[in-house]
């Protein structure tokens, strides 16, 4: 099963990383309240990074990653690998 890495911006112009076997759906459960907590005081915007093709093992590693960067360097990396999927509807 392939896995991907996700950065989606927030209303709140944060940034949250996540990973998923299905990204749209889980964008979709994250749009609906039934995905991540961190998505009870702010909503889900669009998708700016996308990284596909991983195991969970190297997806898991890649989100701690980036989770661990400071917001200029994800906007760098988010600028390299533009990648815009799915926006709000």
């Amino acid at each position: 099963m392939s896995w991907s890495v996700y950065i989606i911006l927030c209303s709140d112009d944060s940034l949250y990383t996540g990973i998923s076997t299905d990204v749209e759906r889980r964008f979709h459960q994250h749009q609906t309240g039934k995905g991540a907590k961190y998505f009870r005081s702010r909503q889900p915007q669009k998708i700016v990074f996308l990284d596909t093709g991983h195991c969970h093992s190297s997806a898991a590693q890649l989100e701690m990653q980036i989770k661990k960067m400071k917001r200029i360097d994800k906007a760098r990396l988010i600028s390299t690998r533009n990648t815009q999927v799915t926006e709000e509807k």
